[in-house]
């Protein structure tokens, strides 16, 4: 698994954009293509979940989706996927009540991002739950994996990219926006 410090692989994932429910509207393709050299100039708030149409991976997408306005005012990009196609994205979000127009990119990663980090669960074949803070540089600042049964928490997400961006000591506990060392 890469971690602290390596660089961000090369890749390329299927996106649904945000907003969208169908693979058209008004004459737009739901899908981009996103790789590494993506959103320049932006951190990447990168996260995995197992699969989708499950119980637990919709909670999380939620919660970053509520946090999704504060990601973007520290220039920071939130992608979330799984080994699952673009059109099980598109097919989730018109299910499920609280994924409708969902505010972020859902990426479909065919393997070459899952993989390149190393994030892949041996036995179930899903990408375990994993969240990468990648700065503008492509470098990664944060690592965080859970098993595929506990959800993680947004908000500490947010709360350690607030952390990054100071470039100061941040204290245990520090909250969003608070006094550094």
């Amino acid at each position: 698994m890469l971690t602290v410090g390596d660089k961000l692989p090369e890749f390329s994932v299927v996106a649904a954009k945000p907003g969208f429910n169908m693979p058209e509207e008004n004459g737009d393709s739901a899908f981009e293509t996103i790789t590494n050299d993506s959103f320049e100039g932006k951190w990447k708030i990168i996260f995995f979940y197992p699969k989708d149409f499950t119980f637990v991976c919709p909670t999380e997408i939620v919660e970053f989706a509520k946090l999704n306005e504060e990601f973007a005012d520290r220039d920071a990009v939130v992608l979330g996927g799984s080994t699952d196609n673009e059109f099980v994205k598109l097919a989730w979000r018109r299910e499920h009540p609280d994924l409708k127009s969902l505010n972020q990119y859902s990426f479909a990663d065919n393997g070459s991002l899952v993989d390149g980090l190393g994030v892949r669960d041996q036995v179930e074949n899903v990408a375990l739950r994993a969240t990468f803070v990648v700065d503008p540089h492509g470098v990664i600042q944060h690592v965080s994996v859970n098993n595929l049964n506990v959800g993680r928490n947004p908000t500490e997400i947010l709360r350690i990219l607030d952390g990054l961006q100071t470039d100061e000591l941040c204290p245990c506990n520090r909250a969003v926006g608070g006094d550094t060392l």
